[in-house]
């Protein structure tokens, strides 16, 4: 049953998907290709290079490596799942990681306290990210690239355009530990990867929140008819897109250990690549934190393979942009099926007659056809 559906969904068909036995096929290649691809590209590499490439220290080095690019990913997932695109990130990443190394190294701050403030700073800027674009109305690609700029130029003022270098002693080994430390013979980064994504699938496909930016993101005045808050929850949106950018910025400090103040921008370019090319996969036409994981992977595995394979050194942005390009083009046909599915849905739904549905929540709601109510919290 849909989840924004009171009608049980007839024998060969699903509400929201429109995927019967005559698209079985095209939903399994969509669904699961990149998964796919990901295992056609390591075997492909590891035959090239069976000495190097599919070994435990190269697949320990994948994880070390992704793990920040694959959070950053993550973190603009959720934004994009409400159809809005945060381009402050990459600043957002360099002032947060240039934070936490001037507040233990140049301030003093035990590490912990400096880890909780810069992650607390990190949700708090997203959070006015998002009053900037909700409330003030201004196009979200215009204002976050506005207060991304403005997070840059705070960036060159902390550091004065140079470096923060910790002193003879260098930063506690506790702080370093955050990314260096291993479990379970694995690069512990990797495990903050896979919570997040385990958090990040709940809240977008088990919980309201999640439904709610789904319905925001394909059509808003749809979701205000609905009585869903649209700005409020857009807020929220960039609000855990901001907390997962500052804890990036913790551990690329702890990877780092040297605050540079251009870091960041690096990320930028293969986070939106991850989590649009992850929309063509698991949930295609959806922006989704296991799809997200999986386009992550095959990025790092082709990245890893052309790198040992002596490709140069302007290959990595080459990838990464010809990727975002083919990334856009998938994401929008994926969208765009599943519009014309989820009409055709209606369409069978209407030819097939009235039905009456109830669903009960904070508060109930009755409706035709497809048993829609427009209470808050009922759909």
């Amino acid at each position: 049953m849909s989840p924004w559906s009171s009608r049980p969904a007839r024998p060969g068909h699903r509400h929201g998907h429109g995927y019967g036995p005559a698209h079985g096929h095209g939903h399994f290649v969509g669904t699961y290709g990149l998964l796919a691809l990901t295992a056609l590209l390591f075997l492909l590499f590891s035959v090239l290079l069976p000495d190097t490439f599919p070994t435990l220290d190269n697949v320990s080095s994948i994880l070390s490596g992704q793990s920040i690019p694959a959070i950053m990913a993550l973190g603009v997932t959720i934004p994009i799942a409400s159809g809005k695109f945060d381009l402050s990130i990459g600043y957002a990443l360099g002032l947060a990681h240039v934070m936490v190394l001037f507040l233990i190294v140049e301030k003093g701050w035990p590490w912990p306290l400096a880890c909780l403030t810069v992650v607390a700073g990190g949700t708090l800027v997203g959070a006015v990210n998002g009053v900037i674009v909700e409330f003030a109305r201004i196009d979200a690609f215009i204002a976050t690239l506005g207060t991304g700029s403005m997070m840059y130029a705070v960036t060159g003022w902390i550091t004065d355009g140079g470096r923060i270098v910790p002193g003879p002693d260098g930063l506690p080994a506790a702080f370093t530990d955050l990314y260096d430390a291993r479990f379970l013979g694995l690069p512990l980064p990797a495990f903050y990867v896979l919570g997040l994504v385990v958090l990040f699938w709940l809240v977008l496909e088990r919980l309201p929140f999640g439904r709610y930016l789904y319905v925001i993101g394909s059509n808003p005045r749809a979701a205000e008819i609905l009585g869903i808050p649209t700005r409020r929850y857009c807020v929220y949106a960039f609000a855990c897109s901001g907390t997962v950018v500052g804890f990036a910025g913790v551990l690329l400090a702890a990877q780092q250990q040297i605050g540079n103040p251009s870091v960041g921008l690096d990320y930028l370019l293969p986070a939106f690549v991850g989590a649009l090319l992850g929309s063509t996969a698991i949930r295609p036409g959806r922006a989704n934190a296991i799809g997200t994981l999986v386009a992550v992977t095959v990025l790092a595995v082709g990245l890893a393979g052309i790198g040992q394979l002596g490709a140069q050194f302007w290959a990595t942005p080459l990838f990464n942009g010809a990727t975002l390009l083919v990334a856009v083009g998938l994401a929008g046909y994926a969208a765009r099926r599943r519009l014309r599915s989820d009409a055709g849905a209606a369409t069978d739904d209407g030819a097939a007659g009235t039905g009456t549905g109830t669903r009960t929540g904070p508060s109930t709601g009755q409706g035709h056809g497809t048993g829609t109510g427009t209470a808050d919290g009922t759909l």
